[in-house]
């Protein structure tokens, strides 16, 4: 599923063509070259409404014809290591006891992978049997991969390209804040301030000291801070959306 993705697309497609059945690309109000450079890859291209992240993933789900699904976003590549792993999964004898399989997803950031902290290991089920399996979980954000039956774990890493830039990172805050916010107003939930100051605190914490996000450097350093200021963010946006009023004398 991708949307104006042509810097991402052509590294995607390459690391699953050429061993996979079929490969389905579902475009949503793209204007760039994201489907040309799809066709070339010998994908079939679809145009689907966007229907949020959970039902535009369903649909284009079902767009697949094959038993099996690898579910993968545009800025996502699958490792010569991944790619052994999954060839080796088909080929086990218990293969149809499985629903799905999940393995870790690693990010690139800045000048180094990210291996610790809230990044990594990030196990993250894709690979499903698709009358098992549905996306799930909330309509505007955090959508999960469900399956109905035992779920593998693999070896070999997902690679994602998820920010090229620091800033780039930057500019999600606001976006996912937005989210966060439609969320809690769909649910009925109200601003908390005590969860606005202890969440913030425990995911730097957690970040960086439990989950050894130091370990990465000044680039682990960041993460565990902006996750922290995010977070922070987020709960300040619903605040505002419950209290805002226009100025007065």
């Amino acid at each position: 599923m991708a949307k104006n993705e042509a810097a991402n697309l052509p590294r995607c497609l390459a690391s699953v063509r050429g061993w996979t059945a079929e490969i389905v690309v579902v475009l949503n109000a793209t204007t760039d070259a994201s489907e040309s450079l799809a066709l070339a890859a010998g994908a079939k291209v679809h145009h689907l409404p966007w229907q949020g992240f959970r039902d535009t993933k369903n649909a284009a789900l079902a767009l697949a014809t094959q038993p099996w699904a690898l579910c993968l976003d545009a800025d996502e590549e699958v490792s010569p290591a991944l790619q052994s792993s999954l060839t080796a999964f088909f080929a086990r004898p218990d293969l149809a006891t499985f629903a799905g399989a999940r393995f870790p997803r690693k990010v690139w950031f800045i000048d180094r992978w990210i291996t610790h902290g809230d990044w990594y290991p990030d196990l993250s089920l894709r690979l499903v049997q698709r009358s098992l399996s549905r996306w799930g979980g909330d309509q505007f954000v955090h959508e999960k991969m469900e399956c109905s039956g035992p779920v593998a774990t693999l070896r070999g890493d997902l690679h994602h390209y998820s920010f090229p830039t620091l800033s780039s990172h930057v500019s999600k805050i606001n976006p996912f804040a937005d989210l966060f916010v439609q969320q809690h107003q769909a649910r009925g939930t109200h601003f908390s301030v005590i969860a606005a100051i202890v969440r913030p605190f425990w995911r730097f914490v957690r970040a960086y000291v439990f989950k050894l996000g130091f370990l990465d450097g000044f680039p682990g350093f960041y993460i565990a801070w902006a996750t922290a200021f995010g977070a922070f963010v987020r709960y300040s946006r619903l605040y505002e959306a419950e209290h805002q009023k226009p100025p007065h004398g």
